[in-house]
């Protein structure tokens, strides 16, 4: 968890323990706020919310709020929680209503976008999978993460997303490890198709497909991967949540990454070269 991340969760514990010991009809204590809240609420979470270690959803702040007896608080605690939440998107939260929600934020920032610029080093991007690789992806995410299953409207929502592969004016700067083209996130037969998919974007005037062979040298590691959106934001995945950073300096470093390791990369014809032998050994 970043260190911003925890400091605004803190700053916002603060805020909440303030409320609590200022309530109108004399201060409460944790166990008593608890069970003014009901169901669901101890002392131990009281306690954890006002020391930074949980984050409260909106609904349990307005809650508080008005348990507290500052009802008023209640916006401006949530303004405060979505402020920091719009940096740290965690999985749990996203995926509580399924992938479809997550696939449809996706799309919104894709068609805002004209130049995508992306680093993936262990997948196919999402924007070059087929559906029966997506398939394979979402489903293995939705047990990981024991999300509702709603696989295939996530899959259509993706797959709709490809239609910019073929609008004008715009432009997919990809760039993908070896090691993508050959991951088994998928039955050897999907992911057979899959890289004849790859190879066949190859040329397509709105995408720059360029793979990093694993006998290139690099001259940065191969870090996780990352969505560059226009000069506007950067999007990073990691196992508990995705970072939406829109910071200048901030990407100007992904830039900086992304253009380090296409100088290892190889493109064209080369690149059909890398593909077309990881589809053999998969044959």
């Amino acid at each position: 968890m970043s260190t911003d991340y925890q400091q605004a969760r803190e700053a916002l514990g603060i805020r909440l323990r303030e409320l609590r010991l200022t309530a109108p009809d004399g201060r409460l204590t944790g166990a008593e706020l608890a069970e003014r809240l009901g169901p669901g609420w101890t002392k131990s979470k009281v306690s954890k919310l006002e020391n930074g270690r949980q984050t409260a959803t909106a609904e349990e702040l307005a809650a508080w709020a008005e348990a507290t007896g500052h009802p008023d608080a209640s916006a401006g605690l949530i303004a405060q929680l979505r402020g920091f939440e719009s940096h740290i998107r965690s999985w749990r939260r996203q995926l509580a209503s399924g992938h479809k929600p997550v696939q449809d934020a996706i799309t919104a920032e894709h068609d805002r976008t004209r130049v995508l610029t992306i680093w993936q080093n262990n997948l196919v991007p999402g924007i070059l999978q087929t559906a029966d690789y997506a398939r394979g992806v979402l489903s293995r995410h939705s047990h990981l993460y024991r999300s509702p299953r709603d696989t295939e409207d996530a899959v259509r929502a993706r797959v709709k997303r490809q239609e910019g592969l073929y609008e004008q004016g715009r432009k997919y700067r990809i760039l993908m490890w070896e090691a993508a083209l050959h991951a088994l996130v998928c039955p050897p037969s999907v992911l057979a198709a899959q890289l004849d998919r790859l190879a066949g974007v190859i040329g397509l005037d709105t995408v720059e497909l360029g793979i990093i062979p694993f006998a290139a040298p690099l001259k940065i590691n191969p870090g996780n991967g990352f969505w560059i959106y226009d000069d506007r934001r950067v999007i990073v995945e990691d196992w508990h949540a995705e970072l939406w950073l829109d910071d200048a300096d901030t990407i100007a470093t992904y830039q900086r990454v992304w253009d380090t390791l296409r100088e290892s990369a190889v493109h064209g014809t080369d690149a059909h070269k890398v593909i077309t032998a990881a589809r053999r050994a998969h044959q």
